[in-house]
């Protein structure tokens, strides 16, 4: 059965829009835990838009789950997740002109720094993840360095402007997790999921975790935390495994 990360990102957004202390990352990753996910992530972009360095020491110290650290592939990035021993690392890019990730990482040409990258996290038992596109060539690339899992971006699915435009892309992303299970690599799925579209999920096979922020939050301005968490677990629960 496939379970639910949640990505507590926007939770610090709120924060910072006011360089206060509340709301609360970590508490509020606490009651998402509670409420039945298997995994709180979050992201340290290198602006520190939202969630900030205190957050990721916080959370490493008191999460009783699983935590996974999403964050672009740089030096400084690669010694915060050295000491801080998340479960795992996702490397995503990362723009700072952007609202939210674009894209998935371009591996391609990439695998000998990646692979070099990943090594010191690998020696210490951290587990990596790649956010790629379903795209063959990327997934490929993803093999060759040696992650264990890929984070398949389902953003451009989310964002299709017409139902056929949107068949379109979750029939190219179902070829891609169909191709990274075929070549040893296990699948996550993130990035634009919500309440509804998560849906066109229920039938594939093999997806370990999805991995849900931004509609997770935004539901629980309305019904709170713990009952958006619940839910979305209880719609997760009724997938095929």
């Amino acid at each position: 059965m496939p379970f639910l990360c949640v990505n507590v990102d926007h939770v610090a957004t709120i924060r910072q829009a006011r360089l206060g202390v509340e709301p609360d990352p970590v508490t509020a990753a606490a009651m998402c835990e509670l409420a039945g996910a298997v995994g709180i992530i979050m992201h340290l972009r290198e602006d520190r838009r939202h969630v900030q360095d205190r957050d990721i020491d916080l959370i490493s110290k008191t999460i009783q789950t699983e935590f996974h650290f999403e964050m672009a592939a740089t030096e400084e990035m690669q010694q915060i997740a050295l000491r801080v021993d998340p479960a795992t690392v996702c490397l995503v890019p990362e723009k700072r002109e952007e609202l939210t990730t674009e894209g998935g990482l371009n591996c391609i040409g990439q695998e000998k720094r990646l692979t070099e990258y990943l090594a010191p996290l690998h020696e210490k038992g951290i587990g990596s993840s790649l956010f790629i596109d379903a795209d063959a060539n990327q997934i490929k690339a993803a093999k060759a360095i040696g992650a264990e899992y890929v984070e398949i971006h389902t953003g451009h699915f989310a964002d299709a402007p017409t139902r056929s435009e949107q068949k379109a892309e979750l029939a190219r992303i179902i070829d891609g997790i169909k191709m990274s299970q075929d070549l040893g690599l296990k699948v996550n799925l993130g990035h634009g999921l919500n309440y509804v579209n998560i849906l066109d999920f229920a039938d594939v096979p093999g997806i370990c975790e999805y991995s849900i922020g931004h509609s997770i939050m935004s539901r629980s301005i309305y019904v709170g935390i713990d009952r958006a968490v619940r839910d979305m677990v209880e719609i997760i629960r009724n997938f095929t495994d």
